[in-house]
């Protein structure tokens, strides 16, 4: 997970206007972390699930890993970490 935290972190620290573009690789680990992707998911199925992750999160739903979005997705792969570390299951 090291390597999706190096690869978002120009897009969480920067300014919204100046934030480079997610790493799409990285977006898709986070969906997957956070149970909302299958890992061998086709590749289609990834704007479907952001937009179904930013609708949860009370983001606007345009199926773009902005730098919000971004922030929302790594607080809540945190949070599912944290959740799996104590032995718990993930909420669907």
């Amino acid at each position: 997970m090291q390597a999706v935290g190096a690869a978002l972190a120009g897009a969480v620290s920067a300014p919204e206007a100046a934030a480079p573009p997610a790493d799409p690789r990285a977006v898709r680990a986070l969906l997957a972390e956070i149970g909302l992707l299958h890992p061998r998911a086709p590749e289609s199925d990834v704007p479907l699930e952001l937009c179904r992750f930013q609708a949860r999160a009370g983001l606007t739903v345009d199926g773009i890993a902005g730098p919000r979005t971004v922030r929302a997705l790594v607080q809540a792969a945190r949070e599912a970490r944290h959740i799996r570390s104590l032995g718990l299951p993930l909420a669907a």
